[in-house]
């Protein structure tokens, strides 16, 4: 969507085909019972980046819904007595440390003025440059002087710092965005924490499909064409070079083609000659975690809860391993609890609660309904432990996803949530390619590609293909 901006506005005659019923992939929304859920991202991080693409086309995002930023930004619960809730500001949440560990709230500012730095240099300056065509890329002035904070990680950058355990797993939740355990992510990415605390929490009004509503208005105003229930079955290719797509069938001609699909994906859409990755590749990656998902609506106010909602009260690293390294349902998960309505009530009838609660887990894993009833439980007796909120006894509403339901509905592959994590060996040049060295005139897009996972940088991916083909025509 990104890219259908970026190209319409320069004046490509651009026409997108989704395969489901609304537009947005994983951003989607739904509404039942008088209850709006937004399906997949929730945590509006980086205003900074959204606002940068609003004003490629002289708008903000002011001009298209309404911001609030959240205070507390999350809570993260240990247990019944033991919850830490994140402010809005670094001061607060320094003072919140301090409180835990003595002098860990000065060693926050100093490791988040590091941090702003990394920020400063990753996201403000480099993330835009880079099309990962090269490891230069990578390399200049600033980041030599950084470069062990490639060969370091998260995990050890943080536990040499702070001591108490609950300070450590704040610290490291905001790598699970990038799709990695914290020991296999490199400790330049300690940028996500500026992300987390500096830059703040926010929601849109009506949820994040207000995003995917603004790109839709800025690329219909530029005279994109949206197409939905229109599935690709397969790509049409003539003397190496993409000539049409086969949507439900029928083929649709085209000059030039981006998919921001699951690469895999879309390269089982081309004969085998022209696929640039093998099946081995794809098995041997280092995939972000699947979800299981419960959405609900609830005929009661919930009490004890925020917007933003952690449960910590069971091992990270053990439920870390069986995601990554020892792949399983896991014995005792980690979840989020998500709870729109308690910042925006018209996104629940009057009295009611619209919440959903994600379980990560590893991709590939046995899905049924027996299954995912039974963490439905395992997590639903915690909440009424910890939080006293007897959550069952007020459902109206209830709908599942999971490992099948992400294969089925976006092709995922493994049913990944968040696409290819950024571990060393998947970051920047080292990630698939924006555009295929086998066929001329197809392109990538998307959490598969760089920079990586997550909405802002699926949004900048748009920019940089839009600028690989705006300058690849201009040569010939």
């Amino acid at each position: 969507m990104s890219a259908a901006c970026y190209l319409s506005k320069s004046g490509y005659d651009v026409h997108v085909f989704e395969k489901n019923n609304s537009l947005g992939g994983r951003a989607a929304q739904f509404k039942a019972n008088g209850f709006t859920f937004d399906m997949g991202p929730s945590w509006y991080w980086m205003p900074d980046v959204f606002e940068r693409f609003f004003n490629d086309f002289g708008k903000s995002s002011k001009n298209f819904y309404e911001l609030k930023k959240l205070d507390p930004a999350y809570r993260v619960i240990f247990n019944k007595e033991n919850q830490i809730q994140i402010g809005d500001n670094i001061d607060n949440i320094s003072s919140q440390f301090e409180k835990i560990e003595k002098g860990s709230g000065e060693k926050l500012k100093k490791f988040l003025k590091e941090s702003k730095e990394n920020y400063d240099l990753a996201v403000t300056n480099m993330l835009y440059k880079m099309p990962g065509k090269s490891i230069f890329e990578l390399i200049n002035s600033k980041t030599i002087l950084k470069v062990n904070l490639f060969f370091s990680n998260i995990k050890n950058d943080i536990e040499k710092r702070f001591k108490d355990s609950r300070l450590r797993s704040v610290l490291q939740f905001p790598v699970l965005f990038l799709g990695a355990k914290p020991s296999n992510t490199p400790a330049f990415y300690n940028f996500m924490n500026y992300a987390d605390f500096g830059l703040g929490t926010w929601q849109p009004k009506n949820g994040f499909y207000d995003v995917v509503k603004a790109m839709i208005s800025i690329a219909e105003e530029n005279g994109a064409v949206f197409n939905t229930n229109s599935e690709i079955n397969k790509i049409e290719i003539e003397k190496n070079q993409v000539k049409g797509i086969y949507v439900n069938g029928e083929l649709q001609k085209c000059d030039i083609l981006i998919s921001g699909a699951d690469y895999h994906h879309t390269e089982s859409l081309l004969e085998e000659r022209y696929r640039q990755y093998s099946e081995s590749y794809w098995n041997n990656r280092t995939w972000s975690p699947s979800s299981l998902l419960f959405y609900l609506g609830l005929e009661k106010k919930l009490s004890n809860l925020n917007h933003h909602n952690l449960f910590f009260d069971t091992d990270f690293d053990k439920h870390a391993d069986e995601i990554y390294t020892n792949p399983k349902w896991p014995s005792n998960p980690l979840f989020y609890l998500n709870i729109t309505s308690k910042t925006y009530n018209h996104t629940a009838p009057p009295g009611h609660e619209n919440c959903f609660i994600l379980i990560p887990l590893s991709t590939n894993l046995e899905d049924s309904e027996t299954i995912r009833e039974k963490y439905f439980k395992i997590v639903l007796d915690r909440i009424k432990k910890i939080s006293g909120n007897d959550i069952e006894k007020h459902i109206i509403y209830k709908r599942s996803f999971c490992v099948s339901d992400f294969k089925e509905t976006y092709n995922s592959f493994g049913g990944n949530a968040y696409g290819l994590a950024n571990t060393l060996m998947q970051t920047a040049f080292l990630r698939p390619k924006l555009q295929s060295k086998k066929v001329k005139k197809l392109y990538f897009s998307g959490q598969l590609t760089v920079p990586g996972p997550g909405v802002p940088p699926a949004i900048v991916s748009g920019k940089l293909v839009s600028d690989i083909i705006i300058n690849n025509e201009r040569t010939f």
